[in-house]
Parts: C-alpha cells; sequence; structure tokens
C-alpha cells in the first residue's frame, strides 16, 4: 500500500471519530435545553398560579370589606333611626294638647308600659302597652299606645309585628298627630325587612298627606337615602 493510500485512509479514521464523539456532545447539548425548557415552562406556569390564586384572594377580601362596610353603614343608619325615634317619641306631638284621661287607674295602666318604655325594656312593653289596649280599647290614649307598642316592637326587632300595629293605627286614626310619626316606623321597619319600595311609599305618603310636620322633614332625607 502507498503512502498516500495510508494517509486517506488515516484521516478517513480520524473522520470517523471525530463524528463519534461529536455526535453525543450534541445530544446532550439538546436534553439539557429540552429540561432547561421545560422547567422554566413549569416555572412560568407555577408563578401564573400563584398570581391567579393571589388575585382570588385579594378579590375575595376586598368584597368582605365591602360587606363589613356596609354592614356598619347599616348599623349606624339603623342607629340613626333608633336615635330619631326615641327623639320623637319622647317629644309631645300633639302641640300641647295631649289626651288626658280622668280615671286615675287608666292613666296608670298606660304610664306602666311607658316606663318601660322609656328604659328600654321593648319587650316587656311591647306585651303591656297590649295589656292596656286590651283593657282600654276606646280610651284617648289607645293611638298613643298603639304607636308606642309599634316603636317598642321595632326597637325589639319585631318589625313585622311593628308594621302590623301601627298600619292599624294610622287606618283607626289617621288624623292623630303620631300618624306621620307612625309611617316613619313603618318605613324603617320595612327598610329592615328589605322592602325599599314599601318604605318608600310610606315616607312618600308622609310627605303628601303631612306635609307640615316635622315627620315630612324626615321623611324627605330618608327618600335622599333610598334612592
Amino acid at each position: 500500500m502507498s503512502l498516500y493510500s495510508k494517509s486517506l485512509g488515516t484521516l478517513a479514521l480520524a473522520a470517523a471519530l471525530s463524528g463519534l464523539t461529536a455526535a453525543p456532545a450534541h445530544a446532550f447539548s439538546d436534553d439539557e435545553a429540552r429540561r432547561a425548557i421545560l422547567e422554566l415552562r413549569e416555572q412560568i406556569k407555577q408563578i401564573t398560579e400563584q398570581n391567579r390564586q393571589a388575585r382570588l384572594q385579594l378579590a375575595d377580601q376586598l368584597e368582605s370589606l365591602q360587606h363589613e362596610l356596609a354592614g356598619i353603614r347599616g348599623q349606624i343608619e339603623q342607629l340613626n333611626w333608633q336615635s330619631d325615634l326615641q327623639k320623637r317619641s319622647s317629644e309631645d306631638q300633639s302641640g300641647g294638647h295631649a289626651a288626658k284621661v280622668t280615671d286615675p287607674q287608666e292613666q296608670a295602666a298606660y304610664e306602666g308600659p311607658m316606663g318601660l318604655f322609656r328604659s328600654g325594656k321593648y319587650k316587656e312593653a311591647a306585651a303591656a302597652f297590649q295589656t292596656f289596649l286590651e283593657a282600654y280599647p276606646d280610651s284617648r290614649l289607645a293611638p298613643e299606645a298603639r304607636f308606642y307598642q309599634g316603636s317598642s316592637r321595632y326597637a325589639s326587632k319585631d318589625f313585622k309585628g311593628s308594621i302590623s300595629g301601627l298600619q292599624q293605627m294610622v287606618q283607626a286614626t289617621p288624623q292623630d298627630p303620631r300618624a306621620p310619626d307612625a309611617l316613619l316606623v313603618i318605613a324603617a321597619s320595612q327598610i329592615e325587612l328589605n322592602d325599599l319600595k314599601g318604605a318608600k311609599a310610606s315616607l312618600q305618603r308622609i310627605v303628601k298627606d303631612y306635609p307640615q310636620t316635622s315627620a315630612a322633614e324626615t321623611a324627605k332625607s330618608r327618600l335622599k337615602l333610598l334612592q
């Protein structure tokens, strides 16, 4: 064999060996790249999921805060209603001409539940006013007793009972000085029962039927809050 042929054979063998050693290195590089890409995708997936969960938690927290704020506003509004109710209940709405009775026993029977009402014992007051009304259904104090009974029921969260009793009072004695105040309490009870349509109607009735009363001014301000 000539020297030239040997040289060609040597070069061919070297080229073949070079190809064999280069192929694994190339394959190893591709595997590493694939693993890196897969790891990167997994990291991106995890980050995306974490971001999604964080957004959901933030949305839940925001919704919870909104509900809490709404609840606080509702409590403040209820306290305002109750404060206004107590103030109006303690005022003489008859222009200095409150009904009086000559029978001391009848007067005492009325003052008993009134004392309970003033001391904040509303459930007891409501029951005591019922006793008075059953004993003296035609008393001149009956409209006042019905008003305070309805107010006591409202204060003790018997909203349906408050509405029922006060509606009967307004229907029976629409010209009584307490009638517009009774409608205010009815509206407050309707709001507590989420009957906003009924509350608006009650307040609008005050403005329409009793425009010169202080209750009408209160009704106007309440209507603005319900818009």
